[in-house]
């Protein structure tokens, strides 16, 4: 029997995976534990729920304690939250993960060898900033244009770098933006890609803030939960020394995306969104990536949707409700 722990676990993408684990189990027998702030009512089936937070090393330290064998890491002040708060930004997305790595690895210390968790870093394609090539290989250099983006890209190279030195195995998953989220708008700028798809559905008026031109790279939140559940079952090896992934996804214009909610949907539900541009979120959307090559994450077998059409199909299937 073996003990998960996922940080972040009342989140969206932390109760896609959990339930998704509950659903299918990586091994017989598996534990899933959730750590975070709260947790949504019927939430997951899971063994256990903490209530803590990442930035209180006693709660850290009490959780390595326990030696779960596989940790997600999935806590995170979202983009626009953290390019309008500086300092919680960084405290949240960077000092807290280096506590967090810090306290794994003293107690992968003191076990003298009997202990090496794996862990799943999500990361973000916003490590990478302008100017683009058509499409962003695997070699492509980290360029983040906002804080948000420089502190996942520190978190990756701190986690590499204790990988390399041997203290852990694990991976950095550098998701898309994941779209249609279910609920609520968040603080993040891209929280409008799923806006306008999500509330004109539920029979709501939708802000774009950004041209209708804009290109992005997208993923569904059951991709999302995907990519996690692969990664834990990844031999090392299989990253040969570089361990951070580009996660495939969706390259498609908000004009597309508007476009299949019309085919799908109808006019009605497309004619519920509205121009109202945005300066600051205009200025956050242009330095990021619009498209990827990702064939080493393709090669290890890390599938996402074809289309937006998916997208909006799993959105109907997995979260809407009316």
């Amino acid at each position: 029997m073996r003990n998960i722990l996922i940080f972040g676990g009342g989140g969206m993408v932390g109760q896609k995976l959990a339930n998704s684990l509950a659903d299918n189990p990586l091994q017989p027998g598996d534990r899933v534990k959730l750590c975070d702030l709260a947790f949504p009512q019927n939430g997951a089936p899971v063994a256990e729920q903490i209530v803590g937070t990442v930035t209180n090393p006693a709660v850290l330290k009490r959780l390595a304690a326990t030696r779960p064998e596989i940790v997600y890491y999935l806590v995170a002040i979202v983009s626009g939250e953290a390019e309008e708060n500086f300092d919680l930004g960084w405290q949240v997305n960077m000092a807290a993960f280096q506590s967090f790595i810090d306290i794994f690895r003293a107690e992968v210390i003191a076990s003298q060898g009997t202990y090496k968790p794996k862990i799943i870093f999500t990361s973000s394609i916003a490590v990478f900033g302008a100017p683009f090539p058509e499409k962003i290989g695997d070699t492509f250099f980290h360029a983040p244009q906002t804080s948000y983006g420089a502190q996942k890209a520190m978190s990756e190279l701190l986690l590499t770098d204790h990988i390399r030195k041997g203290f852990f195995d694990g991976v950095s998953i550098r998701l898309p933006t994941i779209c249609v989220r279910p609920g609520k708008a968040n603080k993040a700028a891209s929280s409008f890609f799923s806006g306008i798809i999500r509330e004109p559905l539920n029979g709501h008026e939708a802000i774009l803030p950004v041209s209708d031109e804009t290109r992005h790279w997208h993923a569904s939140p059951r991709s999302a939960a995907g990519f996690l559940c692969h990664a834990a079952t990844l031999d090392q090896s299989a990253y040969e020394a570089r361990p951070a992934l580009n996660m495939p996804g969706v390259s498609c214009t908000v004009a597309e995306q508007i476009e299949a909610l019309r085919e799908m949907c109808g006019a009605e539900v497309a004619a519920r969104i509205r121009p109202e541009p945005d300066p600051r979120i205009q200025a956050i959307v242009k330095n990021w990536a619009r498209d990827f090559d990702p064939a080493r994450a393709t090669a290890l077998g890390f599938t996402a949707e074809k289309d937006f059409r998916e997208i909006i199909q799993v959105y109907l299937d997995d979260d809407f409700d009316g």
